[in-house]
């Protein structure tokens, strides 16, 4: 399984509007509960760096993450939320353990 990371920095006016998005993801991932997909998200002590961490299953016929509706309004501004933009470096996962 791939796996891509994400890190990037927003403007400290809207951190916790990030936050919030994200949070928003999290909620529609709870209620549809989609399979093939492991999806983390952390906010630094900085309060304004966020790292995603989000594996889904090559097989599947659609990416169950970036379907989701919550998913689109959240990366829809993000260009004009960030100090730093996006970075995305795509990762093979060697070993997860989930205890």
């Amino acid at each position: 399984m791939n796996a891509t990371v994400v890190r990037y920095t927003v403007h400290t006016q809207h951190a916790d509007e990030n936050a919030a998005l994200i949070a928003a993801v999290f909620e529609a991932l709870e209620r549809r509960r989609p399979v093939g997909v492991s999806y983390t998200a952390m906010r630094a002590k900085d309060g304004v760096t966020f790292t995603h961490v989000a594996s889904v299953d090559p097989t599947l016929p659609e990416h169950p993450l970036t379907t989701l509706a919550e998913f689109k309004a959240f990366v829809a501004g993000i260009r004009a939320r960030c100090v730093e933009p996006p970075q995305q470096l795509e990762s093979t996962v060697l070993g997860r353990y989930q205890g």
